[in-house]
């Protein structure tokens, strides 16, 4: 049986961050339910009143990243009173790096929203990686950072839109048995060329996710897409071709989207 208990989340942007810190906190525990209450964009003073009123009814941990010091104080003070915790999560984080570098937080709120020139990059490379999606494009292969070929159901789109919101330019070539890959994959550019690898997953992994996919859809197997002994073969055959190119392969198996692209962008710095 799991304990539930509310999370309490506030900040002065979108709260992405708090969010994503606390959810690798609770990954750790397969015992622990939250109930998540979400607060962004919080500078009006009165909104803090509503935020207090909410902890209240609903008692449980408060988290936030917040910089207003008054806002901070009535936050911090309302807590206080209830006897419920309240977390500065970036605090520590901040105070360690002003210390090392000798520098002083400016104080500013969703720094890390400002349209900067990384900003506009993520946006393009995020642009490129949806009209560059499961081969629709192949004429401009030469601009991308990285192309994955990947056997189906290898999590293709995700994967480089992640990779594209830190803004890397990834297009994604589905391998297909029987079908030769797009000439322009082999006719990358001799200054700079993307980095292509090749992305592929345990057979006996793919034939439960292609499984899912039919019943989903409430197919029959007519093409044998989930039969065991196409499928063990389509992943040598994969693994040959990759070989014989010369592409790194990353292995996808119970890895998560972020642990593929961590691997991903540790192939891109040793390019």
């Amino acid at each position: 049986m799991s304990d539930k208990y509310h999370l309490h989340f506030v900040s002065n942007a979108t709260g992405e961050t708090i969010h994503s810190v606390a959810r690798a906190c609770l990954s750790q525990s397969d015992v622990i339910e939250a109930e998540e209450h979400h607060w962004s964009l919080v500078p009006p003073v009165g909104q803090i009143e509503r935020v207090l009123a909410n902890i209240k009814e609903n008692p449980g941990v408060g988290m936030f990243t917040i910089v207003n010091e008054d806002i901070r104080h009535r936050l911090q003070s309302g807590c206080r009173a209830l006897k419920l915790p309240c977390i500065p999560e970036l605090d520590p984080v901040i105070a360690t790096l002003a210390d090392f570098l000798g520098i002083e937080s400016n104080g500013k709120a969703r720094r890390q929203q400002v349209l900067n020139a990384q900003y506009f990059e993520r946006i393009d490379a995020m642009t490129y990686a949806m009209v560059n999606d499961d081969g629709q494009t192949v004429s401009n292969l030469g601009s991308a950072d990285l192309v994955l070929v990947e056997v189906s159901r290898t999590s293709k789109t995700p994967k480089c839109m992640y990779l594209a919101n830190r803004g890397i330019k990834a297009a994604n070539v589905p391998y297909v048995p029987n079908m030769p890959l797009p000439t322009e994959l082999f006719d990358l550019p001799d200054t700079n060329p993307p980095l292509v690898v090749g992305l592929t997953n345990s057979p006996e992994r793919l034939i439960q996710l292609r499984r899912n996919r039919l019943r989903s859809l409430a197919q029959d197997d007519e093409t044998g897409y989930a039969h065991p002994e196409i499928v063990h073969g389509e992943v040598a055959a994969a693994r040959r071709l990759f070989t014989e190119q010369g592409w790194p392969i990353v292995d996808v198996t119970r890895r998560s989207i972020e642990e593929t692209a961590d691997a991903i962008m540790q192939l891109l710095v040793k390019t």
